[in-house]
């Protein structure tokens, strides 16, 4: 509801930060991706340089496939483009089943230290 004096444009606009869109509305209603499940510190790069605009591609599948010419954290993508994480891990499962981007997961440790190591440290921190 629009406020006594106030037009509809200038309720979708903030004053600092210009047009107002929600997450949920870039995202169309999607919480999870379609594809993949992409880790705060998994690596986007770009497989093309730039995408032509195609049905179902908004302004914001350009601006990361755009950003993502040189290598990205999925969490740098997400500071670059001001939106949130859950946001840009529904948009790059879009641009994975359309071949746009590339992800790299972070490999998986061998396996965590054993106990002793731990205790070790816990002692010696004692021990200062």
């Amino acid at each position: 509801m629009t406020a006594p004096g106030e037009s509809m444009e200038e309720q979708w606009v903030d004053d600092h930060a210009g047009p107002v869109v929600r997450p949920y509305a870039v995202t169309r209603g999607r919480a999870r991706p379609v594809t993949g499940t992409f880790d705060l510190i998994s690596l986007v790069t770009a497989t093309r340089v730039e995408a032509s605009p195609e049905v179902g591609l908004g302004p914001e599948h350009l601006a990361i496939v755009a950003l993502c010419q040189r290598i990205q954290s999925v969490a740098e993508v997400a500071a670059h483009l001001d939106l949130p994480v859950g946001t840009i891990r529904v948009l790059l499962g879009d641009l994975v089943a359309r071949d746009l981007v590339e992800v790299r997961e972070p490999r998986v440790t061998a396996g965590l230290p054993d106990d002793s190591i731990f205790e070790a440290v816990i002692n010696g921190l004692r021990a200062l």
